[in-house]
């Protein structure tokens, strides 16, 4: 069995490369969609969740740089243009969401979709003891699971 420069069999990082790729697709795709409901939120809850969206798009806009630097680092080429994330994703778009339960459920969506990315890939990693992308991922995965129930917390307000 072929291996790289760091002890990963060749085969398996490139597929691991492949997944990694949907993921960043996703981030894509979930990194607009913050944009937009952070730049058209309206109401009474304004002030706090615009300030809220801008904390979660630069969030992902950091994930977004380290999924294309572990592309880099297992010897891929990470993909680039919209043309390749809208191909690649899976996730929902969110257009003209003016209204904050809208926007809400939108990331709540948009996380526990990427979860579910994130987990097939961190299997793929564990699988070959990628550490490097394990890792990453396992930290993604825990802070998601916290912005998730924050969120369903926030939509159960009143109940």
């Amino acid at each position: 069995m072929e291996k790289n420069i760091l002890g990963l069999p060749v085969e398996a990082s490139q597929s691991i490369v492949n997944e990694l790729n949907v993921l960043l697709s996703n981030y894509q795709v979930y990194y607009q969609n913050l944009r937009g409901i952070h730049w058209n939120i309206k109401g009474k809850r304004f002030f706090d969740l615009h300030v809220k969206f801008e904390e979660l798009y630069n969030d992902s806009q950091l994930k977004i740089d380290l999924i294309a630097e572990r592309v880099l680092t297992l010897g891929g080429i990470p993909l680039h243009t919209f043309e390749d994330y809208l191909e690649k994703s899976t996730i929902s778009v969110g257009k003209n969401i003016f209204k904050d339960e809208k926007a809400i459920q939108l990331i709540v969506s948009s996380l526990s979709h990427l979860l579910i990315i994130e987990r097939k890939v961190f299997d793929s990693a564990t699988a070959i003891n990628d550490e490097g992308t394990s890792s990453m991922l396992g930290d993604f995965i825990s802070e998601q699971e916290k912005t998730i129930w924050m969120m369903q917390s926030w939509l159960e307000e009143g109940i």
